[in-house]
């Protein structure tokens, strides 16, 4: 897992989201919001989800990992509370877990090593 490959699927999983998850996710339009929001999450992805999965090791094992989804969803939740809302914002809850379910397949296909 190396830190291209996880601001890849960052960027990636953003720009899926931004696409297919119109009605909650907005921004202004531009491919730099994108890019930039993607590079944030894939530092956010290699520097702070292991040691979160570390600390939640527990929970990881009993759910068979499926927590790792509450752990990506706080960090996207995380990135979007230090944005400005007129570049990128997550309406609702319901959007957030569909921009997260994206994100973690972008992230499983595009950076893990398989």
């Amino acid at each position: 897992m190396n830190l291209l490959g996880k601001i890849i699927a960052g960027i990636a999983g953003i720009g899926l989201s931004v696409y297919f998850v119109k009605p909650e996710v907005i921004y202004d339009g531009q491919i730099e919001t994108i890019l930039l929001v993607g590079t944030i999450l894939g530092l956010l992805l290699f520097f702070v989800k292991p040691i979160l999965s570390f600390i939640t090791f527990p929970l990881r094992v009993i759910t068979l990992n499926i927590f790792s989804l509450v752990i990506v969803g706080l960090l996207i939740w995380l990135l979007t509370t230090f944005l400005p809302k007129e570049k990128f914002q997550i309406i609702n809850f319901y959007g957030l877990i569909k921009a997260t379910l994206i994100v973690w397949i972008s992230e499983l296909l595009l950076a893990s090593d398989l």
